[in-house]
């Protein structure tokens, strides 16, 4: 079977978002280079792209890896705009980037105007479990709380990474199947 051309891919703007060294650049990068960065770089913001096939059908994927947020960082109306999808991550040895989780996801709410937003919500770092701060049950009771997809993975071991981006998929493509408004990119220039 040949691939679709790149024209008739559907496009997905995805922003992953959290408190900053929660692991959301080590998760982008084991995703689309299939590499671990083990050191610490402060992002700025990074833009991934990768195709990504669901149910068979190609995604043309641009993955924006932002940099952290904190409660008095306020959320750049970028990550609002145009974007079909939220991965939300904290780390599970932190419960105060666990925290964080709710009022990013308020603030992008407050942004887009909506009530809800296609979103996964990961709790990063799994494999420092000895570390544990945040439960699994408190991350899958936040979730549904939010109406979120939810997931835990490990960067460094590679667990659950392309699930991520998967779950990511099927919250778009359910909001759109329930009759959700097609993101579309901002007009506005500035000059």
């Amino acid at each position: 079977m040949a691939a679709a051309p790149s024209d008739l891919r559907k496009k997905r703007k995805i922003a992953v978002l959290g408190s900053r060294s929660v692991g959301k650049s080590s998760l982008v990068v084991r995703y689309v280079e299939d590499a671990f960065v083990d050191s610490y770089y402060p992002t700025i913001e990074n833009i991934f792209q990768k195709t990504i096939t669901y149910k068979g059908q190609p995604y043309d994927c641009d993955i924006i890896d932002t940099a952290g947020q904190d409660e008095y960082s306020i959320l750049n109306s970028k990550h609002a705009i145009g974007i079909h999808g939220y991965v939300l991550v904290y780390s599970i040895a932190s419960q105060n980037s666990f925290e964080m989780i709710q009022t990013v996801y308020d603030k992008i709410l407050n942004y887009t105007g909506t009530e809800s937003v296609p979103c996964v919500i990961v709790g990063q770092k799994s494999d420092l479990h000895v570390q544990r701060q945040v439960s699994e049950a408190e991350g899958k009771e936040l979730a549904a709380r939010l109406k979120c997809a939810w997931v835990e993975t490990s960067a460094r071991h590679n667990a659950n990474v392309a699930k991520v981006f998967e779950l990511m998929l099927q919250e778009t493509e359910k909001g759109s199947q329930e009759g959700g408004p097609e993101p579309q990119p901002s007009k506005c220039y500035i000059m």
